[in-house]
């Protein structure tokens, strides 16, 4: 009988130690399928006359693309420079590999091109940045041109 304790102990103990293998190698995997959403372009200074259109406010815009191959939900996420004008990504998500320009101007959102629906322009010509943070406040990239004031990481 000693015997088949023995035994049963043996095997209780070699899954013990196969399910804690899997738990421990479990982040490893995760830190994989993390979102790889970055700030890949920015045009601050909008082309023509800065006089306040909407057509001249639109052609202000922040590129953000998901290098990854999964879809990221962005909805929470936010856009901001440096004197704290905040855009919230309500209800978007970015497909694997895809490319979304967030405009300052007023207009219909679709798929690739998203609006601020602001009437003021929002990024500096000379000096700024653009800082991506996620749903939970936290830093996830930025771009800064100029003579910046340096990104709220």
């Amino acid at each position: 009988m000693s015997r088949s304790i023995t035994a049963r102990r043996l095997t209780a103990a070699v899954l013990s130690v196969g399910a804690l293998t899997a738990v421990l190698t479990v982040p490893a995997g995760a830190a994989e399928h993390r979102p790889n959403v970055q700030i890949t372009d920015v045009q601050y200074d909008s082309p023509g006359r800065d006089d306040r259109s909407n057509r001249s406010l639109n052609r202000e815009w922040v590129e953000i693309t998901n290098e990854g191959r999964r879809a990221v939900n962005l909805d929470g996420w936010t856009l901001e420079d440096e004197d704290g004008h905040t855009y919230t990504f309500d209800h978007y998500r970015l497909d694997g590999q895809a490319t979304v320009r967030v405009h300052t101007g007023l207009g219909r959102d679709t798929r690739t091109d998203l609006y601020q629906d602001r009437r003021h322009y929002v990024w500096d010509n000379r000096s700024d940045t653009a800082t991506l943070r996620n749903d939970r406040g936290r830093f996830v990239d930025d771009e800064s041109w100029g003579r910046h004031r340096g990104g709220r990481r």
